[in-house]
């Protein structure tokens, strides 16, 4: 196993950057870098204009991104940037407060960056990796799955040639039907090109930057043909996008309705910054909280260029290592690249056609869109492949961002179902062995008339104590009268709270009362130990019936079997 980093941080944020190059990495992380700049600049500028902006403002995101977790995090690969994960929550949500494209939009999402940078970055500083385990895998299956139908959705109009529609899916969806009569058959194929090439391209090798290849191939075409002519949308010449920096300040009122927003999007960034640190780690155990704090520096300085919230990307990360980056210093490099790109060549970009950036998105939504896992989840688990439907159809039917809070919700419920449905195993001895274990269609053991040996494998908490004592007591009732003792085997208890103590307490006194006498085998839990303590369990037990073993236990307080 990995042994955990000892640097306590100590480093300047400059020599975390450069941990890990060297001279013969250099060339190696130029051109990684490269490369990871080929395939983001196609990606950032269509994220941009899912998100509502000009798509040269993607490309800041991205620099501002890549720096602050450059100087900030930890892993040597993660790409932090604009993400088409994030974008659909919150354009939703800021275009109901402001038009998108104009200046009061660009300052809340500004604003909202800001606010996002911040929670990630304290959620970091106070060591809350642990909040991105709070979606189950089903639900992050089905969350990703209804944004990715949010995205088709969106771009759908700019693929097909038709006027882009603003609003929720209960307006877009007849508007899209509607206008289909009109749709402009050139800005569909250049869409299903890009999208083609982009994905063969993937399938031959991550390194190959198909999305910048075939938008090159698509502005050619399109100035070459004068496909502009015909109908097809043209992005225009891109001003610069470097700006002075310049905190924001919209008026508050506008302000205090994105702390909300801001929240849903911030642990959805923790939760995907996360499963991509921990995806790509090589310096031992992966630091999370570390991650946090250099994606939201990454947010933090987005919007002081008046950009967006920025998150980590798993599939750039994944394109970058598989280039051979080795160090930081390769997404600096990438950085620079997009840098000159949005500052001096915006003219480039001037004939590339709308579609070709719904195409690249097209591709996007696809990559999320997990059907393998749908499958996996539909052939084992039908609940949970059931939820995975449901998280989906709220994403989509609902605000994203409500949608969201649900899916949040479902996860947390389905957890507190898995321990709440536990229930008392009984255990019997494997023959010849002084081994106890739990009772099932495929063993064969034995018991003792006058032993019950039961064990719950899960925390004992509020939620199931109650279900804990009714079991306990129908084990004895249904071995008769001949029971003289009760061994707990509880090396599944890795916690127990104050009521479920309580409650167990109480049926430890009432089983004595009953002439019964109890013990604990197998308490091998720290945490479960210091709470029996704590809790005057042990006390109550008594020292002298808790045991390393069940049959330590028997054989100590029943002595041999009857008979």
């Amino acid at each position: 196993m990995s042994r955990p980093r000892t640097d306590n941080g100590s480093a300047s944020p400059v020599g975390r950057a450069g941990r890990g190059a060297g001279a013969a990495s250099l060339g190696a992380d130029l051109i990684a870098g490269l490369t990871l700049a080929a395939i983001a600049i196609p990606e950032q500028m269509a994220t941009a204009r899912l998100a509502g902006f000009a798509p040269q403002v993607g490309l800041i995101a991205f620099v501002a991104g890549s720096v602050g977790f450059a100087v900030f995090g930890a892993n040597r690969m993660l790409s932090a940037g604009a993400d088409s994960t994030i974008a659909p929550i919150f354009a939703g949500s800021l275009s109901a407060i402001a038009m998108a494209g104009q200046h009061a939009y660009a300052e809340q999402a500004a604003a909202l960056a800001l606010m996002v940078g911040a929670m990630v970055a304290l959620a970091g500083i106070s060591k809350l990796g642990w909040i991105a385990d709070l979606l189950s895998r089903p639900i992050t299956i089905g969350f990703l799955a209804g944004i990715a139908l949010h995205i088709v959705l969106a771009q759908a109009p700019t693929a097909l040639g038709l006027p882009e529609e603003s609003g929720d899916v209960y307006r877009r969806v007849p508007a899209l039907l509607g206008a289909l009569g009109r749709t402009n058959w050139i800005a569909a194929a250049i869409a299903l090109g890009v999208f083609a090439v982009t994905l063969g391209a993937e399938r031959l090798s991550p390194r190959i930057p198909g999305a910048l290849i075939a938008l090159v191939v698509a502005t050619v075409a399109t100035a070459t043909l004068g496909l502009a002519r015909r109908g097809v949308a043209v992005l225009g010449a891109l001003p610069s996008a470097l700006s002075p920096p310049a905190i924001p300040h919209p008026p508050l009122e506008s302000v205090l309705p994105l702390v909300g927003l801001a929240f849903v999007v911030s642990s959805v960034v923790m939760m995907q910054t996360a499963a991509t640190t921990r995806s790509f780690s090589e310096d031992g155990a992966p630091d999370v909280n570390r991650d946090f704090i250099g994606v939201g520096a990454g947010s933090a300085l987005a919007a002081l260029f008046l950009a967006f919230p920025v998150n980590a990307s798993p599939p750039r990360t994944a394109a970058f290592a598989a280039a051979g980056g080795r160090s930081k210093l390769g997404g600096v490099a990438a950085a620079l690249a997009v840098l000159a790109l949005a500052t001096f060549g915006g003219g480039l970009m001037a004939q590339a056609p709308t579609a070709a950036l719904a195409g690249v998105l097209f591709f996007v939504a696809h990559r999320i869109l997990h059907w393998d896992e749908f499958a996996t989840l539909q052939r084992r688990a039908k609940a949970e492949f059931a939820l995975a439907l449901i998280t989906t159809a709220l994403i989509v039917l609902l605000p994203i961002q409500t949608g969201v809070a649900v899916g949040v919700f479902f996860s947390l419920a389905h957890g507190v179902l898995g321990i709440t449905r536990t229930r008392l195993i009984s255990f019997e001895r494997a023959p010849g062995t002084t081994v106890w274990w739990p009772v099932g269609p495929n063993t064969h053991g034995e018991q003792r008339p006058d032993v019950v040996v039961a064990g719950f494998q899960a925390p004992l908490s509020f939620l199931n104590a109650d279900q804990f004592k009714r079991d306990a007591a129908a084990l004895i009732e249904r071995r008769g009268d001949k029971v003289r003792l009760f061994v707990l085997e509880a090396s599944g208890i890795v916690e127990i709270d104050f009521t479920a103590s309580t409650i167990l307490a109480g049926a430890i006194k009432d089983a004595r009362a009953a002439g019964l006498d109890f013990a604990v085998a197998r308490l091998e839990s720290v945490r479960a130990r210091e709470a029996f303590e704590r809790l005057g369990l042990i006390e109550v037990i008594g020292p002298d019936h808790v045991f390393r073993s069940v049959a330590e236990a028997i054989e100590t307080l029943a002595g041999p079997p009857p008979g």
